[in-house]
């Protein structure tokens, strides 16, 4: 019996016809970017000083491997909701773990929250339910255990933890927790690039009936890109305790929309089989720009959500496939 190919003309044909409605992961995303930079150094030249690279790489880091880890997860045009609700999480583990048992702790954390992205990857796929509805279960789930854990309270760090006091050092005078999350970035770029696994992403996000059709082994690839989610969550923890050398419940809260935003904005369709992790990059950096921006300019911190909730809907608009919206994912 002939097999159809998991890449076969009518994905492709498919993931052409978006890119032709309107591909912002083209030159757009970039040019923004440039546009955003030059506005910032108009009223504050010292913004491309070292001290202010070194700033912007900094406050990017986390959120560069949030939106990591949430890239397969929209490739596939799902979501995931409980991203900065488990980063917290392990963030409140990771205090307590590193302080008992160092690396070995850290570790830890990471394969439980792994773990726990694997599980919600095989809640969504079995049960048949939407991924925004398991995943904001999950964040309920998270947030009260990370309350419960931590007693509402933060949790210090021991000083000099050297499992975690790492993310402050430099290398080749960049941060060492930016350059840690394009380490993660450029091994989950290849993983997508030359795997399967990334070429199920964009069959399943393109066309999942045709691609299950084709033999494309749904629950294992929907469970791995949740459990990668989990794992850069955890690792976002990581550069969050070393940067500020305490666990909390709420310490990772306003990552959520700024992830989803750099995803979407770098050129990744929210509705699937569109985009790339490369781009991500480019979005993270763009949204890290914009948030600098606002304190340069002087606009509220309490209007950054709303304004990267209009980002959302912006690039939502612009990207998503339309043919699709009666596929529930």
């Amino acid at each position: 019996m002939e097999h159809r190919s998991v890449m076969s003309p009518v994905n492709i044909s498919r993931r052409k016809g978006a890119s032709q409605r309107l591909d912002i992961g083209g030159y757009l995303p970039a040019v923004l970017l440039v546009v955003l930079v030059g506005l910032v150094v108009a009223r504050d030249p010292a913004f491309l000083g070292v001290a202010s690279l070194r700033s912007v790489a900094v406050q990017a880091a986390p959120i560069l491997l949030l939106a990591v880890g949430l890239t397969p997860v929209i490739l596939l045009g799902g979501i995931d909701l409980s991203v900065a609700a488990l980063t917290s999480l392990c963030s409140v583990l990771l205090v307590s773990w590193a302080n008992q048992a160092g690396i070995t702790g850290v570790a830890g954390v990471v394969a439980l929250a792994t773990a726990a992205g694997a599980v919600v990857g095989v809640v969504h796929s079995v049960a048949q339910v939407p991924s925004f509805i398991v995943t904001l279960g999950a964040l309920g789930l998270y947030s009260g255990l990370s309350l419960e854990a931590s007693d509402a309270t933060n949790t210090p760090l021991a000083e000099g933890s050297p499992a975690i006091s790492w993310v402050n050092d430099y290398f080749a005078g960049i941060p060492a927790g930016f350059v840690f999350g394009l380490i993660v970035l450029a091994i989950v770029g290849l993983m997508v690039r030359f795997l399967p696994w990334g070429r199920y992403l964009y069959a399943m996000g393109s066309a999942e009936p045709a691609a299950l059709m084709s033999g494309v082994p749904k629950i294992r690839v929907r469970a791995a890109a949740f459990a990668l989610t989990g794992m850069t969550s955890a690792m976002a923890a990581i550069v969050l305790v070393g940067r500020t050398s305490f666990g909390s419940p709420t310490l990772a809260s306003g990552l959520l929309l700024p992830a989803i935003a750099a995803v979407v904005v770098g050129g990744t369709a929210i509705s699937g089989g569109v985009g790339g992790v490369g781009r991500t990059l480019v979005g993270v950096l763009t949204v890290t720009v914009v948030q600098i921006g606002m304190v340069v300019i002087g606009i509220d911190p309490v209007l950054q959500n709303v304004i990267f909730g209009a980002v959302i809907i912006v690039a939502v608009a612009l990207t998503i496939d339309r043919a699709k919206l009666s596929v529930i994912k």
